[in-house]
């Protein structure tokens, strides 16, 4: 298995708030996570590297003390999500000025062909299979929900005024109920996982196309591209090929 990101603060923003995580490739498991902050003051920050430390203290402590089996897995994905919020939230109680704080949250565990998947907020998950980008998880978004029920349509909500605007995020509320998800993870697979100021200036096609076309510096061209297209929030993008 192969990782590689890069995280950039985009054109518009004082300071980076998102977070990515790669483990040692000596580990057993591979276990990727990305997350995108926000909050006053230096809340955001806060929010996402705290959480991404979370995720990963929790499956260090307890991947070993679980069965390796697919429930067992999907529950520890779970668990550590519902961890990291706790963490988060009562860290923002202690602070007025971090109160509110948040952050999305990515959790990508690769065990034995499969990827294990935490998702909460509008950061993303895609697989690359076959020649196709599919995205495996669904935006917890006010604008995803529109889409949903057929209010507006898929390119609507591309330019849709309040397309920032979270249904879910992680930290915010004391208890969280992450979608948790497995896929396989073959050989040849690759597994992309963004935050929003990617996927909101680099549409799906650019992305696979530019992964297929040098996929080595497919990370440092779509950040750029993404900056290019205006750059409005920190950017960052974490590709696991399964080699």
């Amino acid at each position: 298995m192969k990782a590689f990101a890069k995280t950039d603060i985009g054109q518009a923003r004082q300071t980076n708030q998102d977070f990515y995580y790669i483990s040692n490739p000596e580990d057993a498991y591979g276990l990727y996570i990305v997350a995108d902050g926000m909050g006053g003051y230096n809340g955001g920050d806060i929010a996402s590297s705290l959480a991404t430390d979370s995720v990963k203290k929790y499956i260090e402590n307890n991947f070993y003390n679980v069965e390796h089996d697919k429930e067992s897995l999907k529950k520890l994905i779970g668990n550590s999500v519902e961890y990291a919020n706790k963490i988060v939230y009562e860290k923002s109680k202690q602070n007025e000025e971090l109160e509110g704080m948040g952050t999305t949250l990515e959790v990508c565990l690769i065990y034995n062909n499969r990827a294990y998947i935490g998702h909460v907020g509008d950061s993303r998950i895609y697989r690359i299979r076959n020649n196709i980008i599919r995205k495996l998880t669904t935006d917890h978004s006010y604008v995803e929900k529109l889409v949903k029920n057929g209010t507006i349509t898929k390119e609507e909500a591309v330019s849709h005024p309040k397309k920032n605007m979270l249904t879910k995020a992680l930290g915010c509320t004391e208890l969280v109920e992450p979608d948790v998800m497995v896929r396989g993870f073959l050989k040849n697979d690759i597994i992309v996982m963004t935050t929003d100021g990617l996927t909101n200036m680099v549409k799906d096609v650019e992305i696979y196309n530019q992964i297929r076309e040098n996929l080595d510096n497919s990370a440092d061209k779509l950040v750029e591209k993404a900056n290019l297209n205006g750059g409005y929030d920190n950017i960052t993008i974490l590709i696991v090929i399964n080699n």
